[in-house]
């Protein structure tokens, strides 16, 4: 009996060392992640629109993805989230995926169930996380004026870049 137990850890052990090797499966991250805040909004209100400066850069943010290949995009379901990536959306054909923006861990999760590059659109709050989460460099704190910055995650490594 012990013959068949040290032959079936082995087994086992070969097994999950071809997995890692192999570097696929639902624990990889998709190899880019674009990370960004709301775009810009008036102060103080639970759930307003974009401003009409918010509204311009949401389109520029049509320019900014411009040869960027992008599969998927997450936004939380308020409005300046849905509105910041509308644009973008609707000239790629892809649908909005609402996230929780409560559960970065399971945003996390989902992201790394993703075959190609994503567009992340979050909030003050969880933009920080969101980045770190997915082994970028943690951003600073975001202030209520920290609009059009946008964070790319690769192979562990973040890159900050500000929307014109």
């Amino acid at each position: 009996m012990p013959i068949v137990r040290i032959m079936l850890a082995a087994m086992l052990c070969a097994l999950g060392a071809n997995a890692v090797i192999a570097g696929a499966g639902p624990s990889a991250v998709p190899d880019t992640v674009y990370v960004m805040r709301h775009l810009n909004t008036p102060a103080g209100e639970r759930d307003p629109d974009l401003t009409p400066e918010g509204q311009q850069t949401a389109q520029a943010l049509v320019g900014w993805f411009e040869g960027k290949p992008l599969t998927a995009i997450y936004v939380s379901d308020f409005k300046r989230t849905r509105q910041t990536a509308g644009p973008l959306a609707a000239e790629r054909g892809i649908a909005l995926t609402l996230y929780d923006p409560r559960d970065t861990p399971a945003l996390v999760a989902r992201l790394k169930a993703e075959g190609g590059p994503v567009l992340v659109v979050g909030h003050s709050n969880t933009v920080p996380d969101i980045v770190e989460q997915l082994g970028g460099e943690r951003p600073a704190d975001l202030v209520h004026e920290d609009f059009g910055d946008i964070w790319t995650i690769k192979g562990g490594k973040s890159v900050r870049a500000k929307l014109p």
